[in-house]
């Protein structure tokens, strides 16, 4: 008996032994978590413009939480929308659930609906059978926020005036968008706007204390008075009656300032490309003058002909966008955002007008500044063909014009053409001296 214990009891120590390896435990494979795969369509996008004879797709939230599809009966869910007769772009969204009398109403002029919106919304369909994505409008470009409302009860006294909450004032619209634009410009839009707010800026109240003194001590220059008086009549450029050649006649540098040659050297950039380029898109008088620009071994002066030729492209592109018979011609044809800026400043499309055209005396003075530039490339004797097909005139349109900045209209090679002598003499003058003979 004493054996077994101690032959029990030496197992016993044997198992205890901390030298012993104890239970080996086996290393768990790890499956590698799958990623799913994503298919992949290659579908052609249809983008569907605003029919104003169809109510496009509505998108809007619950505030609450409510959703409607979680009713018995979905169907039973009436939905109405409400426009506005006299403001268009004022719409009313109403959901009226079955059986309960809380109304869930959407604006798009109050509410979170008035807040700034830097983006545009559209709805898209994939169509899978036919590879297609339809991309469509949606209501006044809003998502509505649909908040409850109990029906019958008058909320206009809680509720804030539109007029104090929905709508700024031009001034405030300003603001935000040179904050906006300050913020995601690009380096050189930000530095041409920081320029023309330079230029716009009123002065100071310490600067107009002594503003009365210093117009008492004022000398009035009677001839400069007259000629800007005749330079806005005539709706020409800036001119010098008393200028001995036409160069200085109609100045260079009053109508394309310092700052404004950067932005005009396309042209001359692709002449220097050696590169094969395509003119189709550019004005007849230009695409006449290309071999001239090209011919020219004096690089300063090539460089200025063609940024006048650019200029003139601007110009002719501006007043197509904004005639019936020309936008065509001008769609996509991009004019830097300073030179934008100032010809709309300059020419001044009707403001707040649907239709976007210039007025009569305006088109007068774009195209005045047109036929100025062409006599600066062309030495100051230009044949009208060509300008008149750009600018969609008749000739005898065009010669009035000539005459109305001081030009003679002559023929060469049984083609009309404009030169300016110098002084200037207007029609209106000679018209008097006339009279006065008699």
């Amino acid at each position: 008996m004493e054996s077994d214990a101690e032959d029990t009891k030496s197992q016993l120590t044997q198992n205890h032994d901390p030298s012993t390896p104890k239970h080996k435990h086996k290393k768990r494979k790890t499956k590698k978590a799958t990623v799913p795969t994503i298919p992949t369509v290659q579908a052609a996008v249809q983008v569907y413009p605003e029919n104003p004879e169809k109510t496009p797709p509505i998108v809007a939230h619950f505030s609450s939480g409510f959703d409607p599809t979680k009713k018995p009966d979905p169907n039973s869910t009436k939905i109405g929308l409400f426009r506005n007769a006299n403001r268009a772009k004022r719409v009313e969204l109403v959901v009226h659930p079955d059986r309960t009398n809380v109304d869930f109403v959407g604006t798009s002029y109050t509410g979170a609906a008035t807040s700034d919106q830097y983006c545009n919304y559209a709805l898209g369909v994939l169509d899978k059978a036919t590879q297609t994505l339809k991309i469509v409008p949606i209501v006044s470009n809003k998502i509505f926020r649909l908040e409850p409302k109990v029906r019958g009860y008058n909320y206009s006294d809680m509720e804030p005036a539109t007029s104090a909450v929905g709508e700024l004032t031009a001034q405030e619209k300003a603001e935000k968008q040179m904050q906006l634009h300050n913020l995601y410009g690009t380096k050189k839009s930000i530095r041409e706007s920081k320029k023309m707010q330079s230029l716009k800026q009123a002065d100071g109240p310490d600067s107009l204390k002594d503003l009365d003194a210093k117009i008492k001590h004022l000398v009035v220059n009677k001839e400069a008075l007259e000629s800007a008086e005749a330079q806005s009549s005539r709706h020409i450029p800036p001119f010098n009656e008393s200028a001995t050649t036409p160069k200085e006649a109609y100045p260079l540098d009053k109508i394309i300032i310092t700052g404004e040659w950067d932005d005009v050297q396309d042209i001359y950039n692709k002449l220097q490309g050696g590169n094969e380029v395509k003119w189709d898109a550019y004005p007849n008088f230009v695409l006449n003058k290309i071999q001239k620009l090209k011919n020219i071994r004096v690089e300063e002066e090539k460089f200025k002909l063609a940024c006048i030729c650019t200029y003139i492209t601007h110009l002719i592109k501006f007043k197509d966008q904004y005639t019936m018979d020309g936008v065509s011609s001008a769609k996509g044809h991009r004019i830097p955002s300073s030179l934008r800026n100032k010809f709309l400043n300059m020419f001044d499309p009707a403001a707040g007008s649907r239709k976007q055209t210039l007025s009569r005396e305006k088109t007068n003075l774009l195209i005045s500044y047109v036929l100025v530039l062409t006599l600066h490339v062309d030495e100051f004797q230009t044949e009208l063909t060509d300008i008149a097909k750009d600018l969609r005139m008749g000739e005898a349109n065009v010669k009035d014009h000539y005459e109305n900045l001081g030009c003679k209209l002559t023929k060469k090679n049984g083609k009309p053409v404009a030169t300016l002598p110098v002084p200037l003499k207007f029609p209106q003058e000679q018209r008097r001296q006339k009279k006065g003979k008699r």
